[in-house]
């Protein structure tokens, strides 16, 4: 079976044109929010729950603007010369990193500022953030980026001449690593959903499981991808940040199940 991007234009109006990627990183924002406040509403607090659509417009924007300018900072070596290309939203380059980073950041001035429980905050937005990040995957087909080493078995991503790295210019077919890591991230979605109600009375457990287990997500395809932003002595910058995460939440699971509700 061969996967082929139809082109990274989904519509335009008016000669403006509206990319797949915006549009599947709008429907991957809002599933994920209905997700947390959906989770938070029925395991942890109803009557505060609402409060996810006052401030989720923050997290949204300060997310995105992480992810951004972590992308940026990986890539110092072209934004450096080009710092006006920072603000360049629709040329794509987001990193998940940053997101976690800045979103986290977000969510605890937001949970703080109405009073609400941060750790069960970050433990609903952490379910959220694992199925929209499943549903964002798909941007990156439609981007024909993202994409593994080469690859001619069942299942294969076609990449455009024009999205190869120089190296690979005579291949054609490569592995679909955003479908691994989009079907992984569901993955963690249902085990952390499975879990939820449980570790409810355990704030803070979902989401050092959650960092722990997408950072194995992503240690595993960024060892097949070809299109990593940075390396440290051959290693993927998102491997060793992962690696990072896996570390701070085994630190402080054990916090976690001390303090029950």
């Amino acid at each position: 079976m061969i996967l082929k991007s139809p082109g990274d234009v989904a519509f335009s109006i008016l000669g403006f044109k509206i990319y797949f990627y915006g549009v599947v990183l709008a429907i991957a924002i809002l599933a994920g929010i209905y997700t947390a406040y959906y989770l938070y509403k029925t395991f942890c607090d109803k009557e505060k729950a609402p409060r996810f659509f006052d401030f989720s417009p923050l997290v949204i924007i300060l997310g995105i603007i992480g992810a951004r300018l972590y992308y940026c900072f990986v890539n110092f070596h072209y934004y450096m010369f080009e710092p006006f290309q920072i603000v360049d939203f629709r040329q794509g380059g987001l990193s998940v990193h940053g997101m976690l980073i800045f979103g986290l950041l977000a969510l605890w001035y937001s949970a703080s500022y109405y009073k609400m429980n941060v750790l069960n905050v970050f433990d609903s937005f952490m379910c959220g953030t694992a199925l929209a990040q499943s549903i964002g995957r798909w941007g990156n087909f439609f981007n024909s980026e993202a994409f593994g080493l080469p690859y001619n078995g069942l299942l294969k991503l076609y990449i455009p001449l024009a999205n190869r790295p120089a190296e690979f210019a005579n291949v054609s077919y490569f592995h679909p690593t955003f479908l691994y890591e989009s079907v992984l991230d569901f993955v963690v979605f249902l085990v952390l959903i499975l879990l939820f109600k449980k570790c409810s009375k355990n704030p803070g457990f979902i989401t050092c499981l959650y960092l722990i287990l997408y950072s194995l997500v992503r240690i595993y395809t960024e060892s097949l991808r070809i299109d990593s932003v940075l390396n440290i002595h051959g290693i993927p910058v998102a491997q060793i940040m992962s690696v990072i995460l896996i570390f701070i939440a085994f630190v402080c699971m054990p916090f976690t199940l001390k303090h029950s509700k």
